[in-house]
């Protein structure tokens, strides 16, 4: 018996689109959820080296939970590289100014470091309310319960 070992081609495959609705759904689990496709891993011909993951449209973005105490508790740190130029929010002040950053700095956060995280962050749509604008590629439905 021939035993071979399945590579991914991305030329040859063609990705899927998926939808999730996120309101009123935990922060992290979204997040790992919405990483997991867009890396790919859940395909049985993932290839850790190519990047091989589909789309992902998050209906309801900016009505994420955070657990706890972490609407005033959690922080969101920018730098100018200059000194003394630290920024510091907190989700309160992060979800007045744009919603859709927090559940996109918790996806981005948990992609791995490779070459491969810009493209696959350009695959996740983050829209503000119900309507979907990439109707048009007839997404799957993506649950997103735990």
């Amino acid at each position: 018996m021939k035993k071979t070992t399945i590579r991914q081609n991305v030329q040859k495959s063609d990705r899927t689109w998926f939808v999730a609705d996120a309101k009123d759904k935990r922060l992290g689990k979204v997040a790992a959820k919405i990483a997991t496709i867009l890396n790919g891993k859940y395909r049985p011909d993932y290839t850790p080296h190519v990047d091989g993951g589909d789309y992902v449209v998050v209906l309801n973005a900016d009505k994420i939970q955070l657990s706890g105490n972490k609407e005033e508790q959690k922080e969101y740190f920018s730098h100018s590289r200059y000194l003394g130029h630290l920024k510091v929010k907190t989700a309160s002040e992060m979800r007045k100014k744009s919603p859709l950053k927090i559940l996109e700095a918790a996806v981005y956060g948990m992609l791995p470091k490779t070459k491969h995280r810009k493209a696959q962050m350009q695959r996740l749509f983050l829209v503000i309310g119900e309507e979907n604008p990439h109707e048009a590629q007839k997404p799957k439905s993506l649950s997103l319960e735990s």
